[in-house]
C-alpha cells in the first residue's frame, strides 16, 4: 500500500494551529490566509486517514491521533529548520535573560517558548520568577534583558492586552463575611495590593492584611486555609477556589496593563529581539 509523503507545510500549519488555539491566531504565524490554514490541515488528515483537530468555533482540541501525531511533527519541523540552518546562513546564538511573574509564566510564556525554543535551540535562555515590581527596577538596570510584566506607568514596556483580576476565596471557608476583611496581599508596592485597597476603599469596607507573601504559592495556600481573601489574576485563579463579587460584598478591581519591558542595552542583541517580537505577535493575538 502506498503512502502519502506529508509536506513540510502540512505539519507548520498544524503545530502553528496546536500552538496558537485557533485558525485565525495561527494564519499570521505561517503567513497564510486562514482559508489556506484549514485547506492545509485538511490535506494532512486526508493523508494520514485520521481526523487530528476537533474545530470549534473559537478553539480547536486535538483527537488521539493528533495527540500523537504532534510529538512526530515538532520532531520533523526542528530537524527542518536545523537543516536550512546549516546550509543557509547564520544560526541565532545568544543569551537571554527573562523575567516573568509567577502568574503569568504557565499561562502566557509557556507558548512562546514552544515557539521559540524549535527554531532556535542554540539560544540559552535564563528565566527569572519575581512580581512585576522587582521586574521592572531589573530591566531598567540591565540585569534582565527582558520581562513580561505587569507594567504601572505606559513607559514600561510595549502594551500587549489586559489582563482581569479578580477576588478569590475558598469554598470552604466564608471568610468574605468577616468584618474586618482579612486579605492576603502581595509585598507593599504591588499592583495587585493597590488594586484591592483601592477597590475596599470606594466601598468603604473595613479590612486587615493578615498575609503577605511574595509567591503565588503563597496567596493561593492563604485562601484555601481560610485566612484570607485574596486577588489574583484570573489567568493564574486555580478552578478549586471560588471566584468572590458583587454578591459577596466585593466591588470590581482595575485589569492589569500586561507588557513586554526589554532593556536599552539588549537593543543589539538579536537573539533577544526575536524573542521580543515573538512575544508580541503571540499574546497580543492571543488576547484578540
Amino acid at each position: 500500500m502506498a503512502y502519502q509523503d506529508l509536506q513540510i507545510d502540512w505539519l507548520k500549519c498544524f503545530v502553528a494551529v496546536v500552538d496558537a488555539g485557533s485558525l485565525s491566531a495561527a494564519a499570521p504565524e505561517v503567513h497564510r490566509s486562514q482559508s489556506a490554514v484549514s485547506m492545509q490541515l485538511k490535506k494532512l488528515e486526508a493523508a494520514l486517514g485520521h481526523r487530528l483537530l476537533e474545530r470549534g468555533p473559537r478553539s480547536q482540541q486535538l483527537t488521539p491521533e493528533g495527540q500523537r501525531l504532534l510529538g512526530y511533527a515538532r520532531r520533523m519541523l526542528d530537524l527542518h529548520a536545523e537543516t536550512q540552518a546549516a546550509f543557509h546562513g547564520r544560526v541565532l546564538t545568544g543569551h537571554i535573560r527573562l523575567g516573568v511573574p509567577d502568574d503569568y509564566a504557565a499561562r502566557y510564556l509557556t507558548p512562546v517558548l514552544k515557539r521559540f525554543a524549535p527554531q532556535h535551540g542554540a539560544v540559552e535562555i535564563e528565566l527569572s520568577c519575581e512580581q512585576s515590581t522587582a521586574l521592572i527596577p531589573q530591566v531598567e538596570n540591565g540585569d534582565l534583558d527582558l520581562a513580561l510584566v505587569s507594567r504601572d506607568q505606559p513607559r514600561h514596556g510595549t502594551l500587549l492586552f489586559h489582563e482581569s483580576m479578580v477576588w478569590v476565596g475558598s469554598p470552604e471557608f466564608p471568610t468574605w463575611r468577616r468584618d474586618p476583611l482579612p486579605i492576603a496581599v502581595y509585598e507593599s508596592a504591588s499592583l495587585a495590593k493597590r488594586s484591592a485597597i483601592n477597590s475596599l476603599a470606594l466601598q468603604g469596607r473595613r479590612y486587615r492584611v493578615v498575609y503577605n507573601s511574595s509567591s503565588l504559592a503563597g496567596q493561593i495556600a492563604a485562601v484555601e486555609s481560610g485566612l484570607a481573601v485574596a486577588v489574583l489574576t484570573r489567568c493564574s485563579a486555580p478552578p478549586h477556589l471560588e471566584i468572590l463579587g458583587g454578591k459577596h460584598g466585593l466591588g470590581p478591581l482595575e485589569p492589569m496593563a500586561v507588557a513586554a519591558y526589554r532593556s536599552q542595552a539588549s537593543q543589539s542583541n538579536e537573539a533577544v529581539d526575536s524573542l521580543y517580537q515573538l512575544l508580541i505577535r503571540t499574546l497580543r493575538s492571543t488576547a484578540d
